[in-house]
C-alpha cells in the first residue's frame, strides 16, 4: 500500500534541487507541506493532512552528499586545464550502412590539420559530427547521399581534464551539471572520453559556462 513517506521519497527524487535545498535546511517544511498537499493526495487518491506531509519530511533521510564527500573534493580540486573552441557546427544523421565510410573520407580530409576541432558519436540511430565550421563543406560534400537529420552552427565547446581516478568518483557530473542548471545554462550536447569532458553550448552563454567550470575549483 503506498503511503505518504513514500509519495515524499518518489517526489523529491523527481526534484534533486528541492531535495538538496531539504537537506541543507534551507527548505521551510510547513510551506513545502503546503505545496505537497495536491500532489501527494492525487498520488494516493484520497485527502491528505499538510501535517502529515511535514511529518514525513522531517523523517526523511536523504541519500549521501555527494557535494561532502572528500574523494569527490579531492577530485575537483585536481581537475585540469580548461580550453574553448569556438565557430563549431554540430550535424546529426541518420545511421546507415554506408555512415562509417562517409566519416572515413572526411578523416582522409581532415588528415594533418591540427587546428581543426572534430568530435563524432555514433548511437543507435543516429550519429553527430561537431566540427569546426570553416569545414562545413567538406561535411556536406563527405555524408551528401547521407540524411542529414539536423544542423546547428554557432555553438562553442568547453573541455575540461579530468583527473585518472575520476571514473571511480561518485557524483562528479552531478556537480558539474548541477551548476550549469543553477545558472540556466543549457547543454546543446556533452561529448567525454576517459579523462575529458566537453559541452557544446550556444555562443551566447559560452562566457557564463566557462564561468562556471572555472568556478568548480573553488
Amino acid at each position: 500500500m503506498r503511503t505518504i513517506a513514500a509519495c515524499v521519497q518518489e517526489i523529491l527524487i523527481a526534484q534533486p534541487f528541492l531535495e538538496e535545498a531539504l537537506s541543507r535546511g534551507i527548505i521551510n517544511y510547513s510551506a513545502l507541506a503546503e505545496e505537497l498537499v495536491a500532489p501527494i493526495g492525487e498520488m494516493l487518491r484520497k485527502p491528505v493532512k499538510s501535517g502529515a506531509i511535514m511529518m514525513a519530511l522531517r523523517r526523511y533521510q536523504p541519500p549521501v552528499d555527494f557535494g561532502n564527500s572528500l574523494k569527490l573534493k579531492r577530485v575537483i580540486q585536481h581537475l585540469g586545464d580548461i580550453t574553448v573552441r569556438s565557430n563549431l557546427t554540430d550535424f546529426t544523421f541518420q545511421n546507415s550502412k554506408t555512415l562509417i565510410h562517409s566519416h572515413s573520407k572526411i578523416m582522409r580530409d581532415m588528415d594533418g590539420l591540427s587546428n581543426v576541432f572534430y568530435a563524432f558519436t555514433r548511437g543507435i540511430y543516429e550519429s553527430n559530427i561537431i566540427i569546426s565550421s570553416a569545414q562545413k563543406h567538406n561535411v556536406l560534400k563527405n555524408f551528401q547521399f547521407e540524411l542529414l537529420i539536423g544542423e546547428k552552427a554557432d555553438l562553442s565547446a568547453i573541455t575540461i581534464s579530468l583527473p585518472s581516478d575520476n571514473s571511480k568518483v561518485t557524483g562528479l557530473y552531478y556537480q558539474i551539471f548541477k551548476r550549469l542548471a543553477w545558472e540556466g545554462i543549457a547543454l546543446y550536447e556533452v561529448v567525454s572520453t576517459t579523462n575529458e569532458f566537453t559541452i557544446l553550448v550556444e555562443d551566447d552563454v559560452v562566457d557564463r559556462a566557462f564561468s562556471v567550470m572555472k568556478r568548480l575549483k573553488d
